[in-house]
């Protein structure tokens, strides 16, 4: 069945629709933008009978029920609870300029220059330039002038009147005609024949040239069904706007919560006018969270909608493909009902300051050091199921298990709706039964073969290798306090080679090997100025004996040992061997942070330029 119709409608009628109201706007829209050079060149492809492209719209009435606005303008004219026929999805430009100037008689088209500066215009036509041009129209642009709001053309820095439109007597005896009688000329006609009569003939031909174009004039208009689905109506408007910025899923909630009386923009980012609190910033008050957008928060309530109304048709007896799945996929999204999102909105929020708690407790500080964003959708929605519950050892632990899981098994990278549904039902029945290990613990694997090729910063697993080194305790090589209390106290840390790259170079090794993370850990800038250019055995005995550090060779090993790494062979600039140990220590490592077993077996290559899919 045909989703859309297809027809030509004259520009006249679908003027009439809007001035009346029955044709309108979403309120996603975006206000209207045009300069004046955009306005004279869209009046003069319909003089000249161009194309100037097809319209959208979208019949109301059906299950997409959306906050509407007039076109702009024309705001005080239509009354508030007027109720459109249909809504504007694509040609809004067009359609509101051509309003703005043909429709609206009463006050100025509020435009800009092509520079931004704001303007008030009203458009005319000269008419003796028009006829000029005979039957050739290739530069009618030179006929096209607008004046200021008073109806005044000047010169000489706006102080000499070049020409005066303020009153229709005066526009007939300088011979302009005014683009807002170009649908009804009538009483400007009148006007002409009462004060200049020898120019009625000219005007005549005037106007077979050019208003019998606009009103002749037939827009190309796609309509689409009421019928269509909101997820539709985002991706058919994310199609047809691919010059300006992409809808959102959080835009046309928006749109559809308004139509309800809910203002969903003011609750996520607040409202001083209204005394609404943001709850953007409560969020971004967390280093972890000041990155958390209104999608990511619809999508959560989502997961837990979904949920419950999975519970919902179970409890109802249903069985096999009638239960409707847990999801955080985009129709879910768009479909989640506004009630749902009223009661249990501040439980999500503090679902979200629960999950960044549990990743500080797991090291991890800021969005900057995050492996994985999309991670924390599914782990906010878990705790905003538990609650407190998240702090029991065996829960714990589930949780690190899992979370370490989808980081070093990379399986949080690119289109992960499923498997964010997915986590959260299998996490939920893991915290109830040992047994129903979830999916992403039981599919992940971790090749040791990785670790020698591991060079990228912004790699989710890079990330995380590093955040382990922390979490199982580093200490600095120069101050005395862990890596996490320096980090805690904004201490200037950094990934730094352990043998230098200069002593590599110097030695004959290639870069893919002392560039790896098993050359690479975190250190304070202090620590990596007594690196320098050195081998290990000679920095070492350097930083040891500075009068800050003054540290013996069996205190200053157990501090090397904090990062997974053999000092003895670090003191006998063994690198070859200290690569092969420090590969089993970082394996060790990942195997005790997945609960499973470090695979041996070489791995097929990893684009590491796909792997910081949330690196903002």
């Amino acid at each position: 069945m045909s989703t859309f119709d297809s027809t030509k409608i004259p520009l006249k009628q679908l003027l009439d629709e809007i001035y009346s109201g029955n044709i309108q706007l979403p309120d996603f829209q975006r206000g209207w933008v045009w300069d004046d050079e955009h306005i004279r060149s869209l009046l003069i492809s319909v003089a000249r009978s161009f194309p100037i492209g097809a319209v959208m719209f979208l019949e109301t009435g059906g299950q997409v029920q959306l906050q509407t606005r007039p076109i702009e303008g024309l705001e005080q004219i239509i009354p508030a609870d007027k109720k459109p026929e249909r809504l504007v999805l694509d040609g809004q430009q067009r359609l509101t300029t051509l309003t703005q100037v043909i429709k609206i008689s009463d006050r100025p088209v509020q435009t800009t220059t092509p520079n931004g500066k704001k303007i008030q215009r009203y458009y005319y036509f000269d008419i003796n330039k028009v006829l000029a041009l005979g039957d050739n129209l290739q530069n009618l642009e030179e006929a096209v002038i607008a004046v200021d709001h008073d109806k005044k053309l000047r010169t000489n820095f706006a102080r000499d009147v070049q020409l005066d439109l303020s009153t229709t007597e005066k526009e007939c005896l300088a011979f302009y005609f005014p683009c807002t009688q170009i649908m009804n000329s009538d009483s400007w006609e009148y006007k002409l024949q009462e004060v200049a009569p020898d120019k009625f003939g000219a005007y005549m031909k005037f106007r077979q040239k050019v208003l019998e174009s606009f009103r002749s004039y037939q827009l190309p208009v796609i309509q689409l069904h009421k019928e269509t689905s909101k997820e539709a109506v985002c991706l058919v408007f994310e199609k047809v706007n691919t010059g300006g910025v992409p809808l959102t899923v959080f835009e046309l909630v928006t749109a559809s919560y308004a139509a309800e009386g809910f203002n969903l923009r003011d609750d996520w980012y607040g409202s001083k006018a209204r005394g609404i609190p943001s709850r953007e910033q409560r969020l971004a008050k967390n280093p972890l969270l000041e990155k958390i957008d209104p999608n990511d928060f619809l999508l959560v309530l989502t997961v837990l909608y979904t949920h419950e109304r999975k519970n919902g048709d179970i409890q109802a007896g249903r069985t096999g493909k009638e239960i409707r799945p847990i999801s955080a996929k985009r129709t879910e999204i768009l479909n989640l009902p506004l009630k749902f999102y009223k009661d249990n909105a501040e439980r999500v929020e503090k679902g979200f300051q629960l999950a960044a708690q549990f990743l500080k407790k797991e090291s991890i500080y800021s969005i900057r050091e995050l492996p994985y964003k999309t991670q924390i959708i599914p782990l906010a929605a878990v705790m905003t199921h538990i609650g407190d519950r998240w702090l029991e050892p065996k829960i714990y632990d589930k949780l690190a298990c899992w979370y370490w899981c989808g980081v070093l098994g990379e399986l949080y990278r690119g289109a992960v709706e499923t498997r964010m549904a997915l986590d959260y039902e299998d996490l939920l029945e893991w915290i109830g039964n040992e047994q129903n290990v979830p999916r992403t613990v039981k599919d992940a694997t971790f090749h040791a073969s990785r670790l020698e090729t591991m060079s990228s910063r912004l790699s989710a697993a890079y990330k995380g290798i590093n955040i382990l080194i922390i979490r199982e305790g580093a200490r600095d090589w120069y101050w005395k306090a862990s890596i996490k209390e320096l980090d805690l106290d904004k201490v200037k840390l950094d990934i730094h080679h352990i043998f230098p790259k200069d002593w590599c170079k110097r030695n004959g090794f290639h870069s893919k090997t002392y560039n790896s993370i098993l050359n690479k850990t975190i250190l304070s800038y202090k620590a990596n100025r007594k690196i320098g250019k050195y081998a290990p055995s000679h920095y070492l005995a350097q930083i040891q004996k500075e009068k800050h550090v003054q540290l013996n060779d069996d205190d200053m090993n157990a501090i090397l040992e904090t990062h997974a790494l053999s000092p003895q062979l670090l003191r006998k600039d063994s690198f070859k061997e200290f690569l092969e140990d420090r590969k089993r220590r970082l394996c060790e490592m990942i195997s005790r942070a997945m609960g499973k077993a470090v695979s041996q077996e070489q791995e097929d290559a990893v684009n590491e330029a796909d792997e910081g899919e949330n690196q903002d």
